[in-house]
């Protein structure tokens, strides 16, 4: 009997020896992580609880061995903090105490005993190369990356963030008929590349007539000085051009200036420094274990690691983005890049990749209906979508809008090319669509070459009427081809700077390396005569109800172009002409009488027909009742 006892006393004593030590510290486990569900409180990241001195920490990872937390709370021990597995064996959790609410930890996550990543969730990181570059204007007090105790990006959590109180609760977002985006690097726009500095320009954004801004990407991407298009990091503000709070507030001066913000949004892709890219990765690609990523890309336009939309972990990813922005920065839209990439077909050219795809459809419905289940409230959905008419006929008749490209065509018809220069691909009746609403149109983007560095580059010359190297000419092609991009039903862009005739091409420096930032252009007498021609446009189109039209006829493909709107009594007719030499216009305006012209002298018709000789670049508004 007593060896008996003896035998019982030794197993339980080795079954003690053998348990899972507790998260405030110990040795590793010797027996397999037990698994335990998310406690309450629990979500993606870093949760709060006690009054911030606790956190409950999760980490999504299917398919690992091991995960524990590393960190400044508990000197980057691996033993410290190991994590439990959830019984699902999907996600890994812990919770840390003994935390100050109001100070900033780093922290990463070790997986499998080798794999040190930050937190996919975190909103806020550090980077041991490029956060030397960071000024204290830009950034205040940023904490100093903890060399010498990890490696690689850290994540910081911190309870008590500083919280910014909104102003602006009362902001009515423009309706999309009347949208004038003005697309913005905010890199390339002030030598202090801020929201801050941005915020001093804000007045000549108002000036100009715009109602919206769309960023460029402004969350966590590699390095510094990028377009964006290469994101790491989600939910986390790209620290080079300033705080959480910097943007929140200057979204919220922006709403004060009656000016929607749009956020440029990479889910096409991701790139190496993700969390998610690492934690599954072979070393030159995602493996087939990953929840998020296809092994290889499905079209021939990616870059960086291809997300499968298709995959539940994905949408729930993307979900939670998207929504993040929505609620914590009040952001009144997302313009979607490469869109078209949301599928799971493979392709290997554009004439593959742009066909109708259902699957890519079901994909956007989806995410639309989401949006709008968040936020009901004209929020803007705005894709880069490119494919098949009848695909993007689909989407726009679910809300979403289209970005239309008329770079190429434009830019024929401003430098006085015209065998290719119909831009009448600005009307959305050509696409299909029942309403202008859905097709954002524009002459330059981030990814199209200047119209004015063509022009100047390229230019018609005709005896003493020169294009090319003449910068006064080619302004005045600028404003010429302007009258009448406002002048189409529908939503417009402008890119940052184009207003001024901006002349430097989109490849110096290399295609997305820092341009020079001219503001001593709004000093030049012929470059402000360009801006006061846009905003004079813009603001003609925002204030007339007949520039968003459903009744249009219109001529692009020649010399002399003209589009004619028709709104009740009212007519609205813009000509120009094209060509470097003169041309005599017939078109029928409907009726004789007075026309008021907007940019010049009205005139009196005797027929209903109007055969004015016009010279090299000039147009004319013209209009039956008065425009305001």
């Amino acid at each position: 009997m007593k060896k008996l006892i003896y035998l019982l006393l030794l197993v339980t004593a080795f079954n003690t020896a053998c348990k899972k030590s507790s998260s405030d510290g110990g040795t590793l486990p010797t027996t397999p992580t037990p698994s335990t569900d998310l406690p309450a409180g629990a979500k993606d990241g870093v949760a709060f609880i006690n009054g911030g001195t606790s956190a409950i920490v999760t980490l999504y990872a299917p398919g690992k061995t091991s995960v524990s937390l590393i960190g400044e709370f508990n000197d980057w021990s691996s033993s410290a903090s190991v994590m439990k597995k959830t019984s699902d064996g999907n996600t890994w959790w812990i919770q840390v105490d003994n935390l100050n609410p109001n100070t900033e930890y780093a922290y990463q996550f070790l997986v499998d005993g080798t794999l040190k990543v930050a937190d996919p969730y975190c909103e806020k990181v550090l980077d041991p190369v490029n956060d030397q570059f960071i000024t204290s204007v830009t950034y205040p007090n940023l904490k100093a990356y903890p060399t010498g105790k990890t490696t690689g990006i850290v994540s910081v959590m911190q309870a008590n963030q500083p919280v910014y109180s909104w102003k602006n609760a009362g902001f009515v977002r423009p309706d999309k008929n009347n949208l004038v985006i003005y697309e913005l690097l905010i890199r390339d726009f002030t030598t202090d590349h801020s929201y801050a500095s941005t915020l001093t320009k804000l007045d000549y954004l108002v000036s100009l007539g715009i109602n919206a801004i769309e960023l460029m990407p402004v969350n966590e991407f590699e390095g510094n000085l990028s377009w964006g298009y290469n994101p790491s990091f989600y939910f986390a503000p790209d620290k080079y051009y300033g705080t959480k709070t910097a943007l929140q507030n200057f979204i919220d001066e922006c709403h004060g200036k009656g000016i929607a913000v749009i956020m440029d949004m990479v889910l096409n892709h991701s790139f190496g420094q993700s969390p998610m890219v690492q934690l599954y990765f072979d070393g030159s690609k995602p493996t087939s274990a990953s929840p998020w990523f296809n092994v290889d890309p499905k079209h021939p336009f990616n870059v960086g690691y291809d997300f499968n939309h298709e995959s539940a972990a994905t949408k729930y990813f993307a979900k939670n983005v998207m929504k993040f922005w929505m609620q914590q920065y009040k952001i009144d839209g997302f313009r979607f890049d490469l869109s078209k990439g949301f599928t799971q077909k493979t392709s290997s050219d554009d004439s593959q990749f742009r066909l109708y795809d259902a699957g890519r459809i079901a994909i956007w419905k989806e995410y639309n209906s989401f949006i709008k289940s968040v936020d009901p409230n004209n929020f803007y959905v705005i894709l880069e979508h490119f494919a098949e008419e009848s695909e993007e006929k689909v989407l726009a008749d679910e809300g979403m809008m289209m970005w239309n490209n008329l770079n190429y065509n434009m830019n024929e018809a401003t430098m006085g090319w015209l065998g290719n220069s119909d831009f009448s691909w600005g009307f959305y009746a050509k696409h299909g669509f029942t309403k202008s609403e859905n097709l954002v149109t524009y002459g330059e983007s981030h990814d199209e070459e200047r119209l004015n560095y063509k022009n100047i580059s390229f230019g018609n010359i005709s005896g003493t009427y020169a294009i090319k190297g003449n910068l006064p000419t080619s302004l005045k092609r600028e404003e010429l081809a302007a009258a009448f991009l406002f002048s189409i039903p529908g939503p417009k862009m402008v890119w940052q700077f184009g207003e001024v005739g901006y002349d430097i091409s989109i490849d110096f420096n290399d295609r997305t390396g820092q341009k020079p930032i001219k503001w001593d252009y709004y000093t030049d007498p012929n470059r402000k005569a360009l801006y006061d021609a846009y905003a004079k446009f813009i603001k003609l189109k925002r204030n007339n109800t007949i520039f968003n039209s459903t009744n249009s006829t219109y001529n692009l493909s020649g010399g002399v172009k003209y589009i004619k709107l028709v709104e009740g009594a009212n007519t609205v007719v813009v000509v120009g002409n094209f060509d470097v030499v003169n041309q005599t216009a017939n078109i029928d305006f409907g009726s004789s009488g007075t026309w008021v012209d907007a940019v010049g002298s009205a005139i009196n018709l005797s027929s209903n027909t109007y055969a004015g000789v016009l010279a090299p670049g000039e147009y004319h508004i013209f209009s039956k009742t008065a425009l305001k």
